[in-house]
């Protein structure tokens, strides 16, 4: 079953052979006998990639699901003896400050060695989903303050307000705090709508009755920062996201501003030993 999730994932006889360990001639011999012991074939074979067939996508679903309940059963056994083993998918957003991730893994790892640590970048809604379908343990995402995500378990582990981000040259660089209306003439670089990470400061102009010009939209906030640099625009962010040492940018606080939450989620429907461990290790109760 290993060898067809490894094939199915890497789209390629050779790729999963050597994730796997084994020569290619006998990941070949066991998925052909495989094939023969079904009267299915799983894979369509051409000279540049490998495809599931309709049988091996409904066999790969319950491959995978096996696969997940062994291994839950041996960290359960584990768990009972006091080791702490198995796989932790834990996703992390680009901006997060709240807690410093890499000391955080380094120390949760130093603590259980026998746990093997996923890491995934991406975005809030798209954690949110993986935990719901049960394939992310537990997620750090950014969301506007006072709006937990639905459907999973939260704690807050960080409230932050935005600051005004500027080129160093900017005419308001050198302001020491601005009003939401001061910045209604200028031009915004922000993520795109709808993002957890454009929400807050969506929500912030609209509660000040104050239009503001979106007309750049990037999910890096460092092309976001690069833009900024430029002199096009301004923007939005975590002073924690402009680079140490960096001259050539200014921050300035502005006064009812927007207020983002960085939130830990997970799901209670049956947490894994390594996923209970990492959750209190990470925000105690």
């Amino acid at each position: 079953m290993r060898y067809v999730v490894a094939i199915a994932e890497e789209k390629s006889f050779t790729r999963a052979a050597q994730r796997c360990f084994v020569v290619q001639s006998s990941l070949s011999h066991q998925i052909k006998a495989l094939e023969h012991e079904l009267g299915v074939a799983l894979f369509a074979r051409n000279s540049r990639r490998v495809e599931l067939t309709s049988a091996g996508e409904t066999f790969l679903a319950q491959a995978r699901a096996s696969l997940d309940a062994a291994e839950r059963a041996i960290a359960e056994a584990a768990a009972a003896s006091g080791q702490i083993r198995g796989t932790l998918t834990v996703g992390v957003i680009p901006t997060v400050t709240a807690i410093d991730i890499p000391a955080a893994l380094g120390r949760f790892h130093r603590a259980h060695p026998a746990v093997r640590i996923r890491l995934r970048s991406g975005g809030s809604h798209e954690f949110i989903a993986a935990i719901n379908a049960g394939d992310m343990d537990a997620a750090i995402l950014g969301l506007p303050d006072g709006a937990p995500p639905k459907g999973v378990s939260t704690r807050v582990l960080a409230r932050e307000r935005l600051v005004a981000i500027v080129a160093a040259d900017h005419p308001l660089a050198g302001r020491r705090r601005l009003r939401l209306a001061e910045l209604a003439d200028e031009t915004f670089v922000d993520f795109p709508e709808g993002t957890p990470g454009r929400i807050p400061s969506d929500l912030a102009f609209h509660a000040a009755g104050v239009h503001r010009d979106v007309a750049f939209e990037a999910m890096s906030t460092d092309l976001i920062l690069d833009l900024v640099r430029q002199g096009l625009v301004v923007t939005l962010l975590s002073p924690a996201v402009i680079p140490s040492g960096s001259n050539d940018l200014r921050t300035i606080p502005v006064s009812a501003g927007p207020i983002r939450a960085e939130y830990l989620a997970w799901s209670d429907f049956n947490p894994t030993p390594a996923a209970t461990a990492f959750l209190n290790d990470l925000a105690p109760r």
